[in-house]
């Protein structure tokens, strides 16, 4: 865990203050027609600078038979800067449908990436189909600032090493997402210059401990403590496939396939495909994956490969970017 005893509270507030001048300066070179609005804290951010500018239009997306933890949250968002939201229920099908698109444009069957994409997918789908052109995400907050809570009990060096190591690798797929339905994403965490100034805050203020509990992304919090209320502010990290009720989609396949059925096409695909699948639910993408791109191998024969899929792995990347295999 991260202190910052050596630090006092001026150096906290002249801290806060670049925070907030650096991303009202990127928010404004990012303005767009819409948002895709989580509710989480780094949307929140984000909208909490654009809507003095213009008032882009929020999408929210749930699925409808397990909506999730997004919805009031970004409710109360939309009214406090009094923005048109728009929140939209995903059908069965219709997640369906976004499943199948999330895996022809990743060009991967990894669960996690597909229960995320496929909704951010519809989202994007929605926004364009509204007449949006540009869409304003929260992408990288978590990233830059060490929002994922893997990162805080690790010592302030083993902090600052894995934050390179992602910084090197971290790839988002609103981006190929967004310009597949011919939209334009803007990510203003992922701004050049405020991706540079992020990257050089001290670990120091982004894992701390806040009213007896460990926050990360802890400066974005302390800077924008006037700008939104503090059921908003001090939010725990939710994934946007938690936000969006999609990780339920691991229990529905579950329940929906037999295991006889799983059993026997996991040793087939094993035995014909060389592809070791982990679940039911890789399982269904694995065989949507397979339609699009066939069996999955290495482009690069000298290079790393995945030891469940076959497919190439980067040398510095520890998870498998087509299957999910982790760690590797």
């Amino acid at each position: 865990m991260q202190t910052l005893n050596n630090k006092n509270s001026i150096e906290v507030e002249s801290m806060c203050e670049l925070v907030v001048r650096a991303l009202e300066d990127s928010v404004k070179c990012n303005l767009s027609d819409g948002l895709l609005l989580s509710g989480g804290l780094d949307t929140a951010i984000l909208i909490s600078i654009a809507a003095k500018y213009r008032k882009p239009e929020c999408v929210t997306v749930a699925l409808k038979r397990t909506p999730g933890t997004d919805i009031e949250y970004a409710q109360q968002l939309a009214r406090l800067f009094d923005l048109k939201h728009h929140i939209h229920f995903i059908e069965d099908e219709e997640m369906k449908e976004g499943i199948c698109q999330a895996i022809h444009i990743l060009k991967c069957f990894d669960p996690m990436e597909i229960r995320n994409s496929a909704a951010a997918y519809l989202a994007l789908r929605i926004s364009r189909d509204m007449g949006l052109s540009t869409v304003m995400t929260g992408d990288g907050g978590d990233e830059l600032f060490a929002g994922y809570s893997f990162y805080f009990d690790m010592t302030k060096e083993r902090l600052e090493h894995e934050l390179k190591k992602m910084w090197a690798v971290m790839r988002f797929s609103s981006i190929p997402l967004a310009k597949a339905l011919g939209i334009e994403v803007k990510l203003p965490m992922l701004d050049p210059e405020f991706k540079a100034f992020a990257m050089s805050v001290d670990s120091a203020f982004k894992v701390h401990s806040e009213r007896g509990q460990i926050y990360g992304k802890w400066i974005l919090r302390k800077a924008f403590k006037d700008y939104l209320p503090d059921n908003i502010l001090w939010r725990a990290k939710a994934p946007l496939e938690v936000g969006t009720g999609t990780t339920t989609l691991h229990s529905y396949y579950e329940a929906s396939i037999s295991d006889i059925e799983y059993r026997q096409k996991q040793t087939t695909i094993l035995k014909q495909d060389k592809v070791n699948l982990r679940n039911k639910e890789q399982m269904v993408y694995y065989e949507i994956y397979r339609g699009f791109f066939g069996i999955p191998s290495a482009h690069v024969i000298e290079g790393r490969k995945c030891p469940d899929c076959g497919s190439n792995v980067e040398e510095k990347v520890s998870y498998c970017p087509t299957c999910g295999d982790y760690p590797i």
